[in-house]
């Protein structure tokens, strides 16, 4: 199998690896999804995707296809591109990893910035939605943006959070009063398109000196949730460079700054949701900042 069988025949990836007809060393993959490395005829590589049951929810595969490709058709930061998207697996482009400097960091923020620019119609999108192992509401909304983030964001995993004892009854009161003055943090960004999941181990610094946009919750949202997602977990290296790069493209609304505790609260609020108690002095440190 080569590169051009493999473009006419996707379909036939599962049957070539089942028969050991590839070389496929296995990678780093994240916290989700089982990864390697297949190497084929022609020398050309993928990276693969399958679920480590073998058994993804329904749609998984396909919706970040539909986010990758959605987010390449932008023409501006490099995204991966999609050969094979089946139900039990994804592969794509392989990308030579390298490292980050602070120009490439700037070139990166210039490049998120036209990513964001490129738009969407709505917040949501026209497909289903995933964050890490959890299903997440796409429905379409012309906003306002606070309303459908907390409807479609917090909402849904503060209750998953709850339920599962990943948050106390008093954490949850603290929660709600955010939830109730939401509206406060509006601003007049329309829907941009954003990648969803741009915690900083989802851009792939390149040895073509690029940051690449991989593993994407791709939908139509608000453009500071990328920017205020690339600030967890340690931060993305040299993220005042990719701060200083965005703004010569789009310069970010007055009091950004002050926003991006409530942005961050949902991929927290999705850690407490999937990963359970660990996390919740992170949601509570953001909550404190609001």
């Amino acid at each position: 199998m080569d590169l051009a069988y493999l473009r006419a025949h996707p379909q036939h990836l599962p049957t070539f690896l089942t028969h050991q007809r590839i070389r496929e060393t296995p990678v780093g993959g994240g916290d989700v999804c089982t990864a390697s490395r297949l190497t084929l005829d022609d020398g050309a590589s993928l990276f693969a995707k399958t679920w480590p049951s073998g058994d993804a929810p329904a749609h998984f595969f396909a919706t970040e296809a539909a986010g990758l490709n959605w987010l390449r058709e932008a023409n501006a930061a490099p995204v991966p591109e999609v050969f094979v998207a089946l139900d039990e697996m994804l592969a794509l482009e392989w990308v030579e990893p390298g490292s980050a400097t602070p120009a490439t960091a700037e070139r990166f923020g210039r490049e998120l910035a036209a990513v964001h620019r490129a738009g969407a119609d709505s917040f949501g999108a026209l497909w289903p939605g995933f964050l890490g192992p959890l299903p997440q509401d796409n429905t379409p909304s012309t906003g306002p943006w606070t309303e459908w983030f907390a409807e479609r964001r917090l909402q849904p995993c503060l209750e998953t959070s709850r339920d599962r004892g990943a948050l106390s009854p008093d954490d949850v009161v603290l929660i709600d009063r955010v939830l109730a003055r939401v509206s406060s943090y509006e601003t007049q960004d329309p829907p941009a398109r954003i990648h969803g999941d741009l915690w900083p181990g989802n851009v792939l610094w390149a040895a073509d000196g690029r940051g690449w946009l991989i593993d994407p919750a791709a939908h139509g949202g608000h453009r500071e949730t990328d920017l205020a997602q690339l600030a967890l977990f340690g931060g993305a290296p040299h993220l005042d460079r990719i701060i200083a790069g965005y703004q010569e493209v789009w310069p970010l609304s007055d009091g950004w700054q002050s926003r991006v505790p409530l942005h961050q609260l949902h991929l927290l609020l999705l850690h407490t949701a999937a990963f359970g108690a660990a996390y919740r002095g992170a949601v509570l440190s953001a909550v404190a900042h609001l």
